[in-house]
């Protein structure tokens, strides 16, 4: 009988995610087989995903089997891969909370989930649950590889490979691939005929080749159609979303000389110069889409519900090859078969004008022998200067974690780009306190402070 792998899925509540990778892995060969292990403390959201991964099994005709399970080592034990997606807080009240704090003290943000003092609050609150995963697959699947789709990507991975450095793991995000493909549909360029290397840090990698291939088999450097596009009107092309127009991105080109990997409403709140309080005129002239998280929060939840129905009525679900890299690592770990993707992991020198203990986001070949990253070298200046910025606040997010001392929240948020541009000192400091005491519980208890919130 051929060896199947175990695939244990925490936050398997993510349940429109989920279809996603397990889809994926059920439509590959070697995986079709696998025992799949589904946790979540939700038992409604647990029991949603059983019915959507029951019908992706009868879809596609595979011999999968399903666990289900609320307790995390039990669902862990003799995995082979582990796929980690969950938000700790939740839109309510976490997510509200790092969005109407700071509007308080008239600093605005779009997404908040990386950087920024919505990032920084994040971490502290994903960071200790993620180390106790490590720690359960320590005891009862050492040898699994964490498959880690949680944000914030880089205070996370850059935490992990701190406090667990024997644990196998790679942050994945989608922004790389996707990224490439929307540029392709703004050059009307088929996504296969186009041929990119990109590496930096998570939602901050830059594409250092963006190539197009020519009939004679030789490729064409494409940033000059990319520029010429921007500058005449013509780029970029509309997205599925039209509260964001992604023009960040393609201004930050005309300065930088390469084009960033992560969207345009993200990548408004890692840098100073677009999100200035008295300055509408930049928002309207980018297009930045302020409280864009939360607005897509409550439209997931609202198409929830019609979906969650759908999915329990229909005899068979829908199947499609999504973006994400988890089967293909699982694939080509499990087989042999080598892949390349674009993950997250220790630098260790890899890039090397960043530091060596920081998450870096690069190609990975992924073989039987695990995932192994590409040797970059050095970044162009610009980009590496950039970068800093905020390898500074997650360098200050993880050491607050691994010390306990809360001041080194306080530190971070002072060296975030956004904040700093918008607030003083006192400022920051009594924005950090009120951030801290709004959260409670949900955050360690060294980082607690005892204070009412400051009134609107």
């Amino acid at each position: 009988m051929t060896r199947q792998p175990k695939i244990t899925f925490i936050g398997a509540g993510s349940t429109v995610f989920m279809k996603n990778i397990i889809g994926d892995v059920l439509q590959r060969p070697a995986l079709s087989g696998a025992k799949i292990a589904l946790m979540d403390l939700n038992p409604q959201r647990l029991e949603e995903s059983e019915v959507v991964v029951s019908k992706l099994i009868s879809t596609l005709g595979a011999k999968a089997t399903i666990e289900l399970h609320s307790n995390q080592k039990k669902a862990l034990e003799g995995a082979n891969f582990v796929v980690v997606a969950f938000q700790i807080g939740g839109y309510e009240p976490c997510t509200v909370t790092d969005f109407e704090v700071p509007k308080k003290y008239g600093l605005r943000q779009t997404i908040a989930d990386t950087l920024g003092v919505g990032g920084i609050m994040r971490g502290l609150r994903t960071v200790p649950h993620l180390w106790s995963i490590c720690e359960d697959m320590m005891q009862v699947c050492p040898e699994a590889i964490l498959l880690q789709y949680v944000n914030p990507m880089a205070i996370n991975t850059w935490a992990i490979a701190e406090k667990y450095p024997k644990i196998k793991q790679v942050g994945l995000c989608h922004s790389v691939q996707g990224t490439a493909m929307e540029l392709a549909h703004d050059l009307d360029i088929p996504y296969e005929e186009i041929r990119y290397r990109s590496a930096g840090i998570n939602h901050m990698s830059f594409y250092l080749k963006f190539e197009h291939r020519q009939p004679d088999g030789s490729y064409r450097d494409l940033y000059p159609d990319l520029l010429r596009g921007y500058r005449e009107g013509r780029a970029p092309k509309p997205t599925w979303n039209p509260r964001c127009p992604n023009k960040v991105r393609y201004e930050m080109l005309t300065r930088l000389g390469y084009f960033v990997t992560e969207s345009s409403e993200h990548f408004a709140e890692y840098t100073p110069y677009f999100i200035k309080e008295g300055r509408e005129d930049l928002i309207e002239k980018f297009g930045i889409p302020l409280d864009e998280y939360p607005k897509r929060c409550i439209e997931q939840v609202e198409k929830w519900k019609g979906q969650a129905a759908a999915y329990r009525s229909a005899d068979k679900i829908e199947v499609a090859q999504s973006k994400e890299y988890a089967s293909s690592i699982m694939n080509s770990v499990w087989t042999g078969e080598p892949s390349v993707i674009y993950g997250n992991l220790r630098n260790n020198g890899c890039i090397t004008s960043l530091p060596d203990n920081c998450a870096a986001e690069v190609p990975c070949l992924v073989d039987e022998n695990g995932i192994q990253p590409t040797y970059i070298g050095a970044l162009p200046p610009q980009l590496t200067a950039l970068m800093r910025t905020n390898i500074n606040v997650q360098e200050l997010t993880v050491a607050a974690l691994m010390t306990e001392n809360r001041e080194h929240l306080y530190h971070a948020a002072m060296m975030d780009p956004h904040t700093a541009a918008e607030l003083d000192l006192d400022q920051i400091w009594s924005l950090t306190d009120d951030l801290l005491a709004a959260h409670g519980t949900w955050i360690p208890e060294w980082a607690r402070v005892s204070r009412k919130v400051q009134a609107a």
